[in-house]
């Protein structure tokens, strides 16, 4: 999670961009109370969705630990199948949230979250479509590779420094590390291809 030019619907597959808030650049070293903030806000989603859901995924940079974010959390509610998705957009709603719908990522809803929460992109997917193995992929690989975190991160710091008001800039310039990433975790030529023709049209 939305700021979201044509430009930057790469960015929304592996959960970098945040909804409703400036488009100023701004990369902070990972901060140890933000597996705890997701806990609270899981714990306050949860009890609507459980029927509905195969969990609540904690995706993006600051579900990586040691790994340079922006201070904004990611959560992706996975659902079993489409046919779940209508009703839990209408769940989700009643506390708060603001459905933006998939803003160009198909089988991806987006939500603004209440003012009173801490900052966060809520999204919505049904399990094993592209929004959802995205977001997973690349956290599962970071996770499970720290030196590739770490140089991520030093990337992702050196981009905000280098374009502070030009989020497209930021983004594109993630863009060959994040590919390489997919490509590694095992998505296949065809995933890799469509996500590459989403980020630079």
């Amino acid at each position: 999670m939305l700021i979201c030019s044509p430009g930057l619907t790469f960015v929304s597959f592996v959960a970098f961009v945040s909804f409703g808030m400036s488009s100023s650049v701004i990369v902070i070293d990972y901060d140890e109370t933000w597996p705890a903030t997701f806990d609270r806000l899981r714990a306050r989603i949860w009890p609507v969705v459980a029927d509905l859901a195969l969990g609540i995924e904690h995706v993006g940079s600051t579900s990586v630990a040691g790994l340079a974010a922006k201070p904004i959390l990611d959560m992706s509610i996975v659902v079993r199948g489409r046919g779940d998705v209508p009703p839990a957009i209408e769940r989700v709603a009643a506390l708060g949230y603001v459905h933006r719908g998939n803003l160009g990522i198909e089988d991806r809803e987006a939500f603004d979250h209440p003012a009173d929460l801490p900052r966060h992109n809520l999204y919505l997917c049904p399990e094993g479509t592209i929004g959802i193995v995205n977001q997973l992929a690349v956290r599962d690989y970071l996770r499970r590779h720290p030196d590739a975190a770490r140089r991520y991160g030093e990337l992702k710091k050196r981009l905000a420094a280098e374009f502070p008001h030009d989020i497209d800039s930021y983004v594109f310039g993630k863009t060959d590390f994040v590919l390489e990433i997919l490509r590694q975790a095992g998505l296949t030529a065809g995933q890799l291809a469509d996500i590459e023709r989403v980020n630079r049209r």
